[in-house]
């Protein structure tokens, strides 16, 4: 089996990459797009969109909903969107975003940097980073197996995880039991586990979250070194057909592998 560098480092300079992946994007979200340095761009706005952390959930919920990027961010469930902790920091990064607590606190970058270094709600900090990146070229990312929103569920032929057998079968909306099946999927992710960890879409202003349609290809984080052959073979049973793309982060150098099967020729 044989690995391919397919991505770029997160430090190197890949002006003319983000021009080709942006292309397609819409205005709104070019003008939140990074460059490909380490850390985004600080944007100060006059007008950002507002959400409340939720800490049981690992989420925050939008109260405020202000610019186009909500279109391919964050899931919706009974009218409302929630937002991931990777997806809540990378536009607090940008100054697209104001998170407050339950009691109206504002919550700083130093607290949402806190909790991802911590390794809770299914992300830890090299995936937050993969994802920083592969979101500043102009990306689609989604969390794997996590549905965008209940219409695509019913759209799609595939089984998804989403709230659990019984609410999705009964579809309740009450906020509460939403709220509570949520936490229950986020809690019940492993950052360990031997599963991809986002579908990624490519730049699509016409992408809709009721039919999001397949990923292009499956991204998993491998931790500290590239997955064994066994490893690879059991990923990509698991991704249907879908190409599956690698990321290892080093001291903040984020790679993409892709890996080809080769036949070594028989010797005489």
């Amino acid at each position: 089996m044989e690995g391919k560098v397919w991505g770029y480092s997160s430090n190197e300079d890949n002006d003319d990459v983000d021009e080709v992946y942006l292309q397609n994007a819409s205005d709104d979200e070019e003008d939140l797009h990074s460059t490909s340095s380490s850390l985004p761009k600080l944007q100060f706005r006059n007008v950002k969109s507002k959400c409340r952390w939720n800490e049981e959930m690992g989420m925050a919920e939008v109260i405020e909903k202000n610019g186009k990027m909500w279109v391919s961010t964050g899931i919706v469930r009974s009218g409302k969107i929630y937002t991931s902790i990777e997806e809540t920091l990378y536009l607090m990064e940008l100054g697209a975003l104001h998170l407050v607590d339950n009691e109206d606190r504002s919550i700083s970058l130093i607290e949402m940097y806190k909790k991802v270094a911590g390794g809770k709600y299914g992300c830890c900090w090299e995936l937050f980073e993969a994802y920083r990146h592969l979101k500043s070229l102009g990306y689609i990312i989604g969390r794997h197996d996590v549905a965008w929103s209940l219409k695509s569920i019913r759209s799609s032929q595939k089984p998804v995880a989403v709230e659990g057998a019984e609410e999705s079968n009964q579809q309740v909306d009450t906020s509460s039991k939403v709220e509570l099946s949520i936490s229950k999927l986020f809690g019940e992710l492993k950052i360990n586990d031997l599963k991809p960890d986002f579908d990624i879409y490519l730049p699509d202003s016409r992408f809709r979250k009721s039919s999001p349609g397949d990923p292009n290809f499956l991204l998993y984080l491998s931790r500290g070194h590239l997955p064994s052959r066994a490893e690879i073979e059991v990923l990509e049973k698991q991704c249907e057909g879908i190409p599956l793309k690698v990321c290892l982060v080093t001291e903040g150098r984020v790679s993409f592998f892709s890996f080809d099967k080769v036949e070594l020729p028989i010797l005489p």
